[in-house]
């Protein structure tokens, strides 16, 4: 059965696009406690539409019976007539008609399904969230919103809506236990994990204090932990004092013997003190996971054990981020940042091409127009936002996504465009939060920032190849209210030149002859020469350096050592990437040993917010002026990942959804390597030591380039080449 015929059978659950992501992106970041208090995000959060009305122009050979099951209130009018109640089952007659589906739900996105034998709900159905409808002298009503494509995603089933989204648990013992005193016992999970604490076979009255800690340390430290917990039991009833009410809802088994947290927590220990004569039997946990297709997974192994470690402790690191969306941080923030996101997407495609929760992510992050601030609030994670899009379609192919987004691209550059100063360089506004990189030197971050410029620079050129493929790729059936061709073509055309401008612009600038590199900024009219290393590494990355200028900022920035270093792995691995785009992977893969390897000595098992070799003990822990504030589990720590999928293993898409590839593997100083890279047709294999390279492709045409040679890839045949 080919996709258009399924279509035509299989039922799915549809809501306006973007809503269930924002929705459940709500959910999502107000998880988020600071020692037992809410936290929620500090920038603008949007809501779902309460009223979507669903659309379907019909076309049936015979007369049918059709289902219908809503997440909301709901009326139905058919050929423009309203009618009685909401009827749940309804027959259409033979012929044409148009069926129009009202939907009105507060409490989470409006939200329908439909089944019949021929008619059924799915994203060719079409949603509007104006209800701007007039009704004639006959009673017939007339729709004039801007309708577009339903979404849906895999809720497959009526008993299985939107809301249910939930991801999957599996029970997990501490594997060891050390009481400490009369009345408290330490609990090992041995390793980072993450999820809800269960209390087996409670007894008794009285309070259960719980203090979790990535580390031994914080875990026993009861003032300064970063997350706690305190429930207890009085009259066979359990108390979660942290939520402020009585426990319903929330238990195991019953509710008198055995309880299980409401909320989730990022830990490997847990310290649970008690207060009165509660006693519990065990302590347990539901781990929480996304579901992951480890059948079309990334691998990678070499002769270096540390190096094979280190890959292994990145996966995990970046699984136990990838939620319902891409996480920073487990343990602290739990919120979605953009400039977390991007790097989490890219090693996604190298690991396991989650292409569902990168949309969730970019969707969520976006959120709604109007746009009143930058994205997280922070300017640079507007414009990798932007980069985010296009990386996602040449990774995945997915136009129809790229057009779904493509207005919101629009809105937001719009507004980035409109905070510009009179040179068309972005430049901080009051309420911008210039981020660039957490430091360990003083940087200031006034006036027009090099580093911002190139980011900017990037965005537009991305609105640009966005637009050209829009242009290029018209949607055969587009709704009312999308985009005519002409105009992704204007587009394309404007934003293009706006890049060239800027380009321009800012390297007449920011070049310093004497420096040969990038300087640092343009404040009140006066150059600050200081030479940071994120401006000239993003120059390389992103091509707007050019091979004198690529040689000069290699050595004297980035193999200069009196330029100061870079300490967190969100800044690594861009560095590391110029180096690799430099030919330097022998120099990688030794820093990533000595950087990485370094993490995993000091007692390692996610991989951290922040890096300082310079610390010993307990100083690993510390950031934001608190003990324990530093992650120990953050996406942005699994880079290793990305730089040896696409450096090493050298696999990178050159035509959108991979179907076209190149393979340009590189040992470094490794003996030998071997790994898979997923892709939306299956894996590329790729094995190479010093004397030969084998390259395999599940699907689509590559070409591999080796030793100054240049073979072609045929789908699904084993091409190998002597060294």
């Amino acid at each position: 059965m080919n996709n258009e015929q399924r279509r035509e059978t299989t039922a799915t659950w549809i809501w306006y696009p973007g809503d269930f992501e924002v929705w459940l992106g709500n959910r999502f970041n107000n998880r988020r406690t600071e020692r037992g208090a809410m936290f929620p995000p500090f920038w603008k959060q949007d809501s779902h539409y309460v009223t979507v009305e669903f659309s379907k122009a019909i076309c049936a050979e015979n007369a049918e019976f059709i289902e219908i099951f809503a997440e909301g209130s709901y009326n139905v009018m058919l050929d423009g007539k309203l009618l009685f109640g909401r009827p749940s089952q309804l027959q259409i007659p033979a012929g044409e008609h148009r069926l129009n589906i009202k939907v009105w739900n507060q409490a989470s996105p409006p939200a329908l399904f439909v089944k019949g034998p021929t008619i059924v709900s799915d994203d060719t159905w079409l949603a509007t969230y104006e209800d701007k409808i007039w009704i004639d002298e006959n009673g017939v009503a007339h729709g004039s919103g801007i309708y577009v494509h339903a979404a849906s995603w895999n809720f497959n089933s009526f008993d299985t809506p939107p809301s249910t989204y939930a991801l999957l648990r599996q029970p997990l013992l501490p594997v060891s236990t050390e009481r400490i005193g009369e009345n408290a016992i330490l609990y090992d999970f041995g390793r980072e994990t993450f999820g809800y604490l269960c209390f087996q076979n409670l007894d008794g009255e009285g309070v259960l204090n719980i203090f979790y800690g990535e580390s031994r340390e914080e875990a026993l430290d009861k003032e300064h932990c970063e997350t706690l917990d305190c429930i207890g039991r009085k009259n066979g009833k359990m108390y979660d004092f942290s939520q402020g009410v009585t426990a319903q809802n929330t238990s195991l088994h019953d509710l008198e013997t055995n309880y299980q947290l409401a909320n989730s927590k990022a830990f490997r220990f847990v310290y649970v003190e008690t207060e009165g004569n509660l006693t519990f039997e065990a302590l347990s946990m539901e781990f929480e996971y996304a579901p992951q297709d480890l059948a079309n997974s990334g691998t990678f192994r070499c002769n270096d054990d540390e190096i094979n470690e280190i890959w292994q402790v990145s996966a995990y690191t970046l699984d136990l981020t990838t939620r319902e969306f891409f996480v920073d941080g487990i343990k602290r923030d739990r919120w979605t940042w953009s400039g977390d996101a991007i790097q989490s997407y890219l090693m996604n495609y190298y690991l396991r091409f989650d292409s569902d929760c990168v949309r969730r992510t970019i969707r969520q992050l976006r959120g709604k127009d109007p746009v009143t601030a930058h994205v997280n609030t922070i300017m640079d994670y507007s414009f990798y936002w932007f980069k985010s899009v296009y990386d996602f379609y040449l990774y995945t192919g997915d136009i129809a996504f790229l057009r779904e987004i493509y207005p919101r691209m629009v809105s937001l550059m719009n507004y980035c465009v409109g905070r510009t100063n009179e040179l068309g360089m972005a430049e901080g506004q009051p309420d911008d939060w210039i981020f660039v990189d957490w430091t360990d030197f003083p940087m200031h971050k006034r006036g027009a920032l090099c580093f911002e410029q190139i980011l900017y620079c990037k965005a537009l050129e991305t609105m640009a190849l966005c637009a050209k493929a829009l242009r290029d790729y018209p949607d055969n059936v587009p709704p009312q209210g999308s985009l005519p061709t002409q105009r992704y073509a204007e587009d394309a055309s404007k934003y293009d030149e706006m890049a060239k401008n800027l380009l321009l612009t800012f390297k007449k600038i920011f070049w310093n002859e004497e420096s040969q590199a990038f300087g640092h900024a343009i404040e009140d009219g006066q150059q600050n020469t200081t030479v940071t290393r994120f401006p000239n590494m993003f120059a390389i990355i992103y091509g707007y350096a050019d091979e004198k200028e690529r040689k000069s900022i290699c050595e004297n920035v980035l193999f200069n050592d009196f330029i100061d270093k870079i300490t967190t792995p969100y800044m690594r691995f861009y560095e590391l990437e110029a180096i690799c785009m430099m030919g330097g992977q022998s120099t990688v893969l030794q820093e990533i040993k000595t950087y990485w390897g370094g993490m995993l000595k000091a007692g390692a098992t996610t991989f951290w917010e922040k890096y300082n070799p310079a610390d010993t003990g307990v100083e690993h822990y510390a950031m934001y002026g608190r003990p324990y504030g530093k992650s120990l589990c953050h996406a942005w720590g699994a880079s290793p990942i990305y730089l040896l999928g696409k450096y090493f293993l050298g696999v990178q898409p050159t035509s959108p959804g991979y179907e076209t590839f190149t393979v340009s593997p590189v040992l470094g100083t490794l003996e030998w390597m071997e790994g898979d890279v997923p892709t939306p047709f299956g894996k590329i294999h790729v094995e190479m030591d010093k004397n030969r390279v084998r390259v395999k492709s599940d699907g689509s045409h590559g070409m591999l380039f080796i030793a100054g040679k240049s073979v072609e890839i045929p789908p699904c045949q084993l091409v190998e080449v002597n060294l």
